[in-house]
């Protein structure tokens, strides 16, 4: 790592890969090879690897993976795992804070229920939501009407909420088995739900919900004025500048993103308070991950230390101020 001096690295997406995932990964992961030595998940890997990478925190969440649709059994997976991500807090105190996951979101009262016991009694840092929920015709992003509850409820609490792209197949081929889910439809999934959020009014209208979208947003910052100009030219209840602010109020994490170009792009665009540090490790392998981290320090080294120091630890800090 390069020797970039900043206080503390706080790692805001950062997997955990419950056992009951394994079975299905190959479906659901066969555009993507797990790094070695990653999986099955374990606390001791990870922590070791924040320890080379000089990383005092994760922030664990489950990736948006396999989400079944029977309410019944979702609400059951969906406590299950969060009972877990709260052991492994509670064992691992000062090292892992975590996102509770949710039953399949148009399980209105379920997701409800759920985010009322990781908040309340399992005292999760967050919640982690997918950008859309079902398959094919049947799904639905975030901004739809029917979770206007779920957002109310979010927004009462001053949640904060990790958005992270699902792995949606394209209606064409993938075009190689070079460029996998995660490398072509991941970042636009992510994007999607967040212009639909803002041009729905949604984003506008619970300003109380932190959103952190994965990955700087995925195509979020390049195509936001797309969406404003011809959103507003298509009927769009909002004007330009509204859905820019909209895009603007989002945090934006830099896992698999943290590029020089990338980051010229979300300083212009973002508020300086909103841009965190992730690493998406153990979906991807040290190397991986350090090699962003390497460009992440290095662009920001140059700044001085205090904006590094914000984007590395004091951003988080001030929506999980129990790592204080």
């Amino acid at each position: 790592m390069q020797d970039c001096k900043h206080s503390r690295s706080i790692d805001v997406h950062h997997h955990f890969f419950p056992r009951d995932l394994d079975k299905v990964k190959a479906n659901d992961l066969a555009f993507w090879r797990a790094p070695p030595g990653t999986l099955p998940w374990c606390a001791e890997n990870s922590i070791r690897t924040m320890d080379a990478m000089n990383i005092d925190v994760a922030i664990l969440s489950i990736p948006p993976i396999a989400i079944c649709d029977n309410f019944v059994e979702s609400r059951t997976i969906a406590r299950r795992h969060n009972i877990a991500l709260r052991d492994l807090s509670v064992e691992y105190p000062m090292r892992f804070g975590f996102f509770a996951t949710l039953p399949f979101l148009q399980d209105i009262d379920g997701a409800l229920k759920e985010i009322d016991y990781a908040l309340g009694v399992l005292h999760a840092d967050g919640i982690s939501l997918a950008s859309s929920y079902g398959r094919g015709s049947e799904a639905k992003y975030l901004g739809h009407d029917i979770y206007e509850p779920i957002w109310a409820e979010l927004h009462r609490r001053n949640a904060v909420v990790f958005v992270h792209g699902t792995q949606t197949p394209s209606s064409t081929p993938c075009p190689s088995e070079l460029l996998g889910l995660p490398i072509t439809e991941v970042p636009n999934e992510t994007f999607k739900a967040a212009a639909h959020l803002v041009v729905t009014g949604r984003k506008m209208a619970y300003p109380n919900v932190n959103i952190i979208l994965a990955h700087l947003g995925g195509n979020t910052v390049g195509l936001a004025s797309r969406v404003a100009i011809l959103s507003e030219h298509m009927g769009s209840e909002l004007c330009a500048d509204q859905i820019l602010k909209g895009f603007q109020t989002f945090y934006y994490e830099t896992a698999l993103s943290a590029y020089e170009p990338n980051l010229l792009a979300v300083d212009a665009f973002a508020q300086e308070d909103r841009i965190l540090f992730g690493t998406d490790f153990p979906a991807v392998g040290a190397k991986m991950a350090e090699w962003y981290t390497e460009n992440l320090i290095r662009h920001y080294h140059v700044h001085g230390r205090e904006k590094l120091d914000n984007i590395m630890s004091t951003n988080a800090l001030r929506l999980f101020p129990r790592f204080n």
